[in-house]
């Protein structure tokens, strides 16, 4: 993402949340440095710090240990989300005795991920003789419970 410098109307890199982007505390800070503070200050050193004393820069204002702990915490949410395994209701399940839910299973993931979107229509007939129908859309049931 970026910002403006108000003040030149220079587009600078904010940051935003995401610090993976940035390897080092010094690349978050230089990202918040403008073409125009180098040509006056004429020392990346001291843009940095004017920058991390919050006197320069469009992003926020973070001391070092406060973009170690954001780093590691963006780092551990990235991992997480990785590992997390979805698991199909499906699995493990022995459905070769029953067609219908074989046929449910084999459309389960392609309904999860929004590849494929499945309507059951069920007709019958009461006591009375009268028919009753409705309709079951699979993708909504499927992703709040399982089989």
């Amino acid at each position: 993402s970026s910002g403006i410098n108000a003040e030149y109307g220079e587009e600078v890199p904010t940051g935003g949340d995401s610090f993976a982007e940035f390897p080092t505390y010094e690349d978050f800070l230089n990202s918040q440095i403008t073409s125009m503070d180098l040509y006056y200050l004429e020392d990346e050193e001291l843009a940095r710090q004017l920058v991390e004393l919050g006197y320069r820069g469009s992003g926020e204002v973070l001391k070092r240990e406060e973009f170690e702990a954001r780093k590691q915490l963006a780092e551990a949410s990235r991992l997480s989300k990785r590992s997390q395994k979805k698991t199909l209701a499906s699995a493990g399940k022995a459905l070769e005795k029953y067609p219908f839910l074989k046929a449910l299973a084999e459309r389960e993931e392609a309904n999860k991920t929004g590849k494929m979107t499945s309507i059951i229509f069920i007709r019958d007939k009461n006591s009375k003789g009268q028919e009753i129908s409705g309709y079951i859309d699979v993708c909504a049931p499927t992703s709040n419970r399982g089989f």
